[in-house]
């Protein structure tokens, strides 16, 4: 925030103190652009202690309730969420707090355009479709920056730790780089707090699952220059799988120094200690083997002395941000992760006869690391008719893995009367390489506003990457590199009662690691996106409504080479296109919910493969429906009760590209209830409250199918000092 029509008074009780603060506001500034050095500390405290981050408007959060207003994430510049010609969503911190939120994909699961978990019950990974594109965890970012998953190493988050989960929608590259076309999921980490925050909380759920967390906050100082924040998690217990794991230490510090209202430097730190499992597939009956019977959710394939996904990662970064006056900014976000992981699965491969599977052994022993640094210089501009906001940046990013992958065929199973326990030794090594990634991205944006009503945004990046792999097996090096341009253009108009139409045309590409037959490198897969829609904000309640349709085309997709049947070529295309409805509504006469539709057209529209032109990709539902609702008892005797419930549908999908195996639909319920009271709350909360059977997806390779989340329970209680 800049100049004092951008303040909040919160704390200002008068006018005339308004009129002296905005002079001692605006004469500090200009004393800062001529000599730091004569800045009085008093003034300086004074100015200090009148800014109030208005957590309605606020890009990163808190947010009041269910309803975030502005964003970074739709453009990195701080624009309010229906001034971006785009559909992106955002799940406040109230809204994970009032659902059962252990993963990514428990926080997104009402959101419109999102299939979340379409794998089933698999911690290795945050893992989602977003409009009908398999992206988790490759497009997960955080605080703006990278956290994509190297082979398989998924720098998974932790929920407890953020402040908010913001989906962006459609193709994300004019500001993010390379990216799958289907969009991005960013997540906003807690800050430092400028008020004292104390909260703990202890729970106890299904599986025999124990959890404990705090959050602490404030000023370090009694200026308000130093400010802190430090959250924890402990998790011990196991999913619905027999011999699993669902183990975590989480803690995350932060710091903030702000030693002026024009700068602003805050470290960012992690580290996260996780014991996790990995999924099962199941054999279902099929025509060669029709009497397998129907397995509990609760077997699994693998066995407790071989399997694991253990995985250690950690990261640190700064945000700095300084404005030199009103119309000039710059800011730079930095960020290095990095992640151990240990990860041992026993699977199921086929069935060698009506009672005997064979199972594959696979092992990943691997270190990877991200580095990413992010530049901008913003210049705002404001005419008689024009304001507009011009954004340039440039960003670097490094991603490496380093380590093996083994893969050979494991000890049987006998499904009739499995033992487990047993000695699976390890495979042979397959993989032993180490990768590098880099990417250099130069972008531009611009964002302009006519007469206050017309919304003109444009972009543009121009992106490098090189791909550099030495293979330790075959002491080999290769090489590849890639160059792309996206763009971004949209156009909205601003209605004085709160509705905004807009339309909208974005560009993404990914690059694709290989060689064809010939020896040649393969171009980056390309997706185009063409959306219009109409955001509502009503001036007489406090909710926000979402309309958009959207086509979206990806192109240079792989698939096989029909004259080498052991190479690929680029000839595959896909087309999706959908309607998407959602709404929001923050505490009107004591309610608070979310909804959510998508309708989703999606056809293979080139192949190689014979029969699959014309037929739905494989684990993309054709509808979805989402609906949560809380209701808060104000007054009388039930005052400070919470009572809230929510059913998701997710329609039927296929379980591959031929469409050979179909995966039936399924409808969900959650249900949550809190009581809070002079600082302290206790709340109960369950997901598929009625605890129903369904399979995620299938695959008809093997006649296989993985089984959804039952029924899970979570009692929790908390205190704020």
């Amino acid at each position: 925030m800049r100049g004092c029509r951008a303040m909040s008074w919160n704390n200002v009780s008068s006018i005339g103190q308004k009129r002296r603060v905005c002079l001692l506001m605006t004469t500090s500034i200009a004393g800062l652009l001529l000599t730091s050095a004569a800045l009085s500390q008093e003034a300086a405290n004074i100015e200090l202690n009148t800014i109030v981050i208005d957590g309605d408007t606020s890009p990163t959060g808190p947010d009041k309730g269910y309803i975030a207003k502005n964003t970074m994430t739709g453009a990195k510049t701080d624009t309010p969420i229906r001034e971006i010609p785009q559909s992106i969503s955002v799940v406040t911190r109230e809204q994970m707090d009032d659902r059962i939120s252990e993963q990514i994909e428990d926080t997104i699961a009402y959101t419109s355009g999102v299939t979340a978990s379409p794998w089933g019950v698999d911690d290795r990974f945050d893992q989602f479709l977003i409009r009908g594109f398999d992206i988790g965890p490759y497009a997960v970012y955080r605080d703006g920056l990278p956290q994509k998953a190297i082979d398989f190493s998924g720098f998974k988050a932790e929920p407890y730790g953020l402040e908010r989960v913001e989906v962006l929608k459609g193709p994300a590259s004019v500001l993010y780089g390379s990216n799958e076309v289907g969009g991005i999921v960013n997540l906003v980490t807690k800050r430092p707090t400028q008020d004292p925050l104390y909260s703990a909380y202890a729970g106890y759920g299904s599986f025999n699952t124990y959890e404990a967390g705090i959050d602490l906050g404030g000023p370090l100082d009694k200026e308000g220059m130093w400010t802190y924040r430090l959250t924890g998690l402990f998790r011990d217990g196991q999913t619905q799988t027999d011999f699993s794991r669902n183990n975590r230490v989480f803690i995350a510090p932060a710091i903030t120094w702000s030693p002026s209202a024009d700068t602003s430097l805050t470290i960012l730190a992690n580290y996260q200690w996780d014991e996790l499992t990995p999924n099962t597939f199941l054999p279902i009956a099929s025509p060669a083997f029709p009497n397998i019977p129907k397995f509990s959710r609760s077997f699994t394939t693998s066995d407790p002395n071989f399997d694991r996904f253990d995985a250690d990662h950690g990261s640190i970064g700064y945000e700095f941000e300084h404005s030199f006056n009103e119309e000039w900014k710059i800011w730079q976000n930095v960020r290095y992760s990095q992640q151990g992981t240990d990860y041992r699965h026993l699977y199921f491969s086929k069935m060698i006869d009506a009672d005997t599977m064979d199972r594959a052994a696979f092992t990943v022993d691997e270190t990877a690391t991200l580095f990413s640094v992010d530049n901008g210089v913003q210049y705002d501009y404001e005419g008689k008719r024009i304001k507009n906001t011009l954004l340039m940046g440039l960003s670097y990013d490094r991603q490496t893995v380093d380590g093996q992958n083994g893969f050979g065929t494991g000890p049987s199973l006998d499904i009739d009367d499995p033992v487990f326990g047993i000695d699976v030794p390890s495979p042979s090594i397959i993989v032993d390489r180490r990768q590098t990634v880099d990417q250099v991205g130069l972008y531009a944006q611009t964002q302009t506003k006519f007469d206050d009503h017309w919304l003109l945004t444009l972009g543009g990046r121009q992106s490098w990457v090189e791909d550099k792999t030495f293979d330790r097996i075959g002491n080999s090096t290769s090489e590849q590199s890639d160059s792309a341009f996206s763009g971004r253009v949209g156009l909205g108009y601003l209605f004085d009662n709160g509705l905004t139409p807009y339309i909208s045309y974005s560009e993404s590409f990914t690059p694709t690691i290989g060689q064809g037959f010939g020896g040649q490198t393969f171009s980056p897969s390309e997706g185009q996106q063409y959306e219009a829609g109409v955001k509502y904000e009503p001036d007489f309640f406090p909710a926000t409504i979402t309309g958009s349709v959207f086509e979206i085309t990806k192109s240079n997709v792989l698939t096989p080479d029909p004259n080498n049947p052991n190479f690929q070529v680029q000839t595959g295309e896909v087309r999706h296109r959908g309607l998407e409805l959602e709404t929001t509504v923050n505490l009107y006469h004591g309610v608070s919910l979310t909804g959510s539709y998508t309708y989703l057209d999606a056809e293979i529209t080139s192949s190689n493969v014979a029969g699959e032109v014309g037929n739905r990709p494989a684990i993309v539902p054709e509808h979805q429906a989402a609906l949560w609702a809380k209701y808060t008892f104000e007054t009388g005797a039930l005052e400070g009760l919470n009572v809230g419930s929510g059913v998701r549908y997710v329609g039927s999908s296929f379980g591959d590209n031929l469409n050979e195996i179909e995966v039936a639909d399924y409808t969900l319920v959650d249900a949550a209830i809190s009581y809070e009271k002079n600082g302290w709350k206790g709340s109960l909360k369950a997901s598929n409250v009625f605890d129903k059977e369904y399979y995620s997806t299938c695959n008809s390779s093997n006649s296989s199918c993985i089984y959804g989340e039952g029924r899970t329970i979570k009692a929790t209680l908390s205190a704020k000092f």
